[in-house]
């Protein structure tokens, strides 16, 4: 899946709204992702867009491989898959205040 560039763009309903048309994730869900990069230091809005859409881009294929249209999580599950893409991306982003 591409998304362009004006994707990240979008406003908090709209991206949100891609984020569940396309991946098949909640509101909820979508916030707790949010909070997770936010928490690492992904502050900057955009870099934390393209952050929500790697991973999601990520995981989904593993969803696909099982013919499941919807990302599903079970308790737990969610940050478990987070850890292991942000250990997997080796990446990093400053603390700033």
């Amino acid at each position: 899946m591409h998304f362009s560039h004006k994707t990240i763009h979008y406003t908090d309903y709209f991206f949100q709204k891609l984020c569940n048309e396309q991946f098949g994730i909640n509101r909820g869900i979508y916030n707790t992702i949010d909070h997770w990069f936010y928490t690492k230091g992904v502050r900057n809005i955009m870099n934390r867009r393209k952050e929500i859409l790697a991973f999601l881009e990520h995981i989904a294929v593993d969803f696909h491989h099982q013919e499941q249209t919807r990302i599903k999580f079970g308790s737990g599950k969610l940050t478990e898959r987070l850890n292991e893409y942000w250990s997997e991306s080796d990446r990093s982003y400053e603390h700033v205040y």
